[in-house]
């Protein structure tokens, strides 16, 4: 092998100086506005999507019954795992590259490129996926609530991607409130980082009142023998114990998006401390308000019942006098969505940013706007490429992808704390991830490899079929 071959090997796994990094963030321009609060506003406004207006009535009906509420604690834990992992390495390494950054510190220039540029293809498609679930949220609310059947032709895309074949959309022609939310979201995170938190705030109160509005609202019509039988007989692949651990993998990725608190921790006040505080607290209270919704959910309605586009306001339609709460539900499920949106859209070009730091990106990628000092740049070209993307093509394509790039990053963040602990042993952390660099770790890396594999995810999403319900929240659930 020549010199020149050995050098460019060697180049590959050409691991970044901490101190470099480190460096990067004490020096950056960008706005250190954002306190421990908007981090868990961040991570709210990212994990809670449709997945709580949707997923935990389709679990119940099709895998668990009930005992969804089981399935969710334990999809709980799961996350908990490599949540920990984010926040230690988000405590030792607060710069917005996240995962990206991780990979590139411990591993080398090759897992940080491959980490990097999975990362924007999953935000990117994600991106549009989401703003067009979030245009058919829009269409179903109109036509539930106010009879009003929005034009096909200005809000469908003219592809489709059906059986591994693209057909026509007869009548179609673009998808405008998709593209019009991007738009709007693009223009608040080149305004700011301070205003675009103050918006997701605002969307993340509307949806945690609206749920919060349901579950206790909703108690006075349980009916306990919807309970029974709370952990219904197995029935093929489904229900019994292993209907359970089922529906804990289908709502799995009901829990993705924690990750997104790392990408703003040059923008953080205090991102050693505040980085863990935001991951875990988001977490927590999304698995609470999660297990809160099963149960009063599956109390109001016989979970055989569940099955359907809108489980929670179609729950309550048996009840007279729920129109208002199932209005609120349909509001809280935009607001939802839109938060899920503006902090995807808002990851995007922090990545970017990152990555032409160090090279891997044209340096035009990590310049601030002079006044707001946004990566404005790569904020408009993000939202551009998801606009069209949104408006014209079939993103379900490859909307069915966009989890199992977030599990690769989730395993390369597990086997970054297990060699930042020997690699790094002296490197300031204010977490660490419980029971030592092993054994939770290595747990978290089998199972986001072992969830990653396409064709399963593929399966579940077809099963719950389309974009409403399988691939919104947090870019899956």
């Amino acid at each position: 092998m020549s010199t020149e071959q050995q050098t460019f090997f060697r180049s590959l796994f050409r691991r970044k100086p901490i101190r470099a990094s480190i460096h990067q963030g004490e020096v950056s321009e960008m706005k250190r506005v954002l306190t421990a609060i908007d981090l868990v506003g961040v991570g709210i406004g990212s994990i809670i999507g449709t997945g709580i207006f949707v997923l935990t009535g389709r679990a119940a009906a099709v895998n668990a019954g009930p005992a969804i509420v089981i399935s969710f604690v334990i999809a709980g834990v799961v996350s908990a795992i490599s949540a920990f992992s984010y926040a230690e390495m988000g405590s030792m390494i607060p710069i917005a590259g996240s995962a990206y950054t991780y990979a590139l510190t411990t591993m080398g220039e090759l897992f940080g490129w491959i980490v990097g540029w999975d990362l924007m293809l999953e935000l990117l498609v994600g991106g549009s996926t989401v703003a067009v679930g979030w245009s058919g949220y829009l269409v179903h609310a109109f036509q539930a609530f106010w009879g009003v059947t929005l034009n096909k032709a200005t809000t469908e895309t003219p592809l489709e991607y059906r059986n591994n074949v693209f057909v026509i959309n007869e009548g179609a022609y673009i998808n405008i409130p998709a593209m019009l939310i991007l738009a709007c979201i693009t223009t608040i995170l080149v305004f700011g980082i301070k205003e675009s938190s103050m918006f997701n705030n605002v969307f993340v109160a509307i949806k945690l009142i609206v749920i919060l509005l349901f579950i206790f609202g909703g108690i006075k019509y349980i009916d306990k023998a919807n309970y029974t039988p709370f952990i219904p007989p197995k029935k093929g692949n489904d229900f019994g114990g292993l209907g359970i651990l089922r529906g804990a993998q289908k709502v799995f990725f009901a829990y993705m998006g924690f990750d997104s608190v790392t990408t703003t921790a040059q923008e953080a006040q205090n991102p050693q401390r505040d980085i863990p505080i935001g991951i875990c607290i988001s977490l927590l209270v999304c698995t609470i308000l999660y297990i809160a919704t099963c149960v009063v959910l599956c109390g109001v309605r016989k979970y055989t019942e569940l099955n359907t586009s809108a489980p929670i306001p179609d729950s309550l339609s048996i009840h007279p006098g729920t129109r208002w709460l199932q209005i609120l539900i349909y509001i809280g499920a935009l607001a939802g969505l839109t938060s899920v949106l503006l902090i995807g859209l808002l990851a995007q070009p922090r990545l970017f940013m990152s990555m032409a730091n160090d090279g891997m990106m044209p340096q035009a990628f990590a310049r601030l706007h002079p006044k707001f000092k946004t990566p404005a740049f790569p904020t408009i070209l993000c939202g551009g490429i998801c606009i069209v993307l949104s408006g014209f093509l079939p993103v379900d394509l490859l909307g069915d992808m966009t989890s199992v790039g977030t599990l690769l990053a989730f395993s390369f963040v597990n086997i970054a704390v297990i060699i930042a602990r020997y690699t790094l042993p002296d490197q300031p952390r204010s977490f660490r991830v419980p029971f030592g660099p092993f054994i939770l770790p290595i747990i978290g890396t089998v199972i986001s490899l072992k969830r990653s594999r396409v064709q399963e995810y593929i399966d579940a999403s077809e099963e719950y079929g389309g974009y409403e319900d399988s691939k919104i929240n947090g870019y899956s659930a």
